[in-house]
């Protein structure tokens, strides 16, 4: 059994309850001097101990287990890309400091980020351009960090929605008919064909009408009444949870209230327990998942994505939505997998070759520099208006797992899922990508200084100095 070191978490968890290390010790039966060992790593929680903190405090045991940092790892690489390069820090104190005290890691990637959007600036500045008045992040992308740093999961309100559905008797095929009498019996709300050109849905509070727009297949109707649901009946569960990182009358605390609402929407007519069942049944068949609820493509993924209830737990997914340039509009990860906020995503990744052959699924076993593999399944689907002519919107819809779950998912049959080479090698983004032998590579590393010799070419774009092209 290998030993647990947590004296970073030890220590706040302690500070957090305002104690001293003699409060505590005497909580946990040990000396005051074996508790400071501990909290310095000196020694090792040993199983007497931890069931004590367990119950003097009531949190799960696995708060002290090694926790999966290569996310924060990522982020840290990608926040301090140039003290890296200067041998200021290395990779391994990168590693340890996000092992150790991941909250002075967090710190330290926001400080980076507003020193990058703070350059920007005032590079935009000395060229004449206007950027005096540019935010360093939008509201929708402080909305995705939200959903990012709970791994797209909210506990609170995925039993609410679960509570709720027992109650009015959601069930597959009749959902529909649940959320209208429920809308009407308990908010006095009745429903309208929509008339406003454009909006797919529009909520009339002075009359109490949501006005729903005929283009509305059976499955997103049902989305945009237990959206509305939501908002009626856990109004004051919105409100709370925004509050925790934004403050209540700004844009971010407005669009964390609807995202919030969404997801409210899709545990409503996609009940935890029931849901998960299904999927762990069908062995994540996303298809057959659509087919049996009678929901798109992207709102099952999108509930896959979401089923880490503690002692229930599904796959851990992580979710994208990408468009044909790359735009990633949205992301939301259960796992350890990054997301590169510098540049564009990778060209090898198997999304973009969704868009080659819409409606059909494609499968990808992709490897990250650090070595960690992934299994993807990827596929394109467009929405129209419905008009001749109208233009449509066209995504590609990402879903992947680390590769040791990867068995469990349907799309792992006839993959040899222990063969590392057989694997694609993928990267966060050219601009931090550590691969310097990438043929694929649209931009140079951030940090490394390049070859340039007007007497040779190489096969890859961006040679480094002291690498063969």
């Amino acid at each position: 059994m290998s030993k647990t070191y947590a004296g970073a978490r030890l220590r706040r968890l302690r500070e957090e309850r305002r104690m001293s290390q003699a409060e505590l010790a005497r909580a946990l039966s040990i000396s005051p001097s074996y508790l400071n060992q501990m909290e310095h790593d000196s020694r090792p929680l040993t199983v007497p101990v931890l069931l004590r903190l367990t119950e003097t405090f009531g949190i799960d045991p696995g708060f002290f287990s090694e926790r999966d940092t290569s996310r924060l790892l990522a982020d840290l690489r990608e926040a301090l890309a140039g003290e890296v390069a200067d041998s200021r820090v290395s990779p391994s104190d990168l590693a340890d400091l996000a092992s150790r005290m991941p909250s002075v890691a967090q710190v330290l990637i926001d400080l980076g980020r507003r020193n990058q959007a703070l350059a920007e600036r005032l590079a935009g500045a000395a060229d004449g351009r206007d950027t005096v008045r540019t935010l360093p992040h939008s509201p929708h992308e402080e909305i995705r960090d939200f959903f990012y740093r709970r791994q797209n999961y909210l506990h609170d309100t995925d039993l609410a929605a679960e509570r709720l559905a027992e109650e009015i008797g959601i069930r597959p095929g009749d959902v529909v008919r649940a959320l209208t009498a429920r809308l009407a019996d308990a908010h006095g709300v009745r429903l309208a064909a929509s008339g406003t050109a454009g909006h797919l849905h529009h909520y009339d509070e002075a009359t109490r009408t949501l006005h729903l727009s005929a283009r509305l297949r059976p499955g997103q109707r049902a989305f945009r009444l237990a959206t509305q649901l939501a908002l009626l009946e856990y109004d004051k569960g919105l409100d709370r949870q925004a509050a925790e990182d934004f403050p209540p009358g700004s844009p971010a605390h407005a669009l964390a209230r609807i995202g919030i609402a969404n997801y409210f929407a899709a545990a409503l007519i996609l009940p935890y327990s029931a849901f998960h069942a299904a999927a762990e049944e069908v062995r994540y068949d996303i298809e057959r998942l659509t087919d049996r609820y009678g929901l798109g493509y992207e709102t099952v993924c999108h509930r896959l994505s979401t089923l880490q209830r503690p002692r229930l737990r599904g796959v851990p997914f992580s979710f994208v939505r990408v468009d044909r340039a790359g735009n990633m509009s949205k992301r939301q990860s259960a796992t350890g997998f990054h997301f590169s906020r510098a540049g564009g995503t990778c060209p090898l990744w198997n999304v973009y070759e969704a868009f080659a052959a819409p409606g059909r699924i494609h499968v990808q076993v992709a490897e990250m520099p650090d070595g960690q593999r992934y299994l993807w399944t990827a596929r394109a689907v467009t929405r129209h208006r419905g008009g001749w002519g109208e233009p449509g919107k066209t995504y590609a819809i990402g879903l992947g797992c680390e590769i040791r779950h990867a068995h469990r998912l349907v799309y792992s049959e006839g993959l040899d899922l222990a063969n590392a080479s057989a694997a694609t090698p993928i990267g966060m983004g050219c601009r931090v990508c550590e691969r310097l032998d990438c043929p694929q590579r649209a931009a140079p590393p951030l940090g490394r200084p390049l070859q340039i010799d007007q007497n040779s070419t190489t096969f890859v774009p961006y040679p480094v100095s002291g690498t063969a092209g």
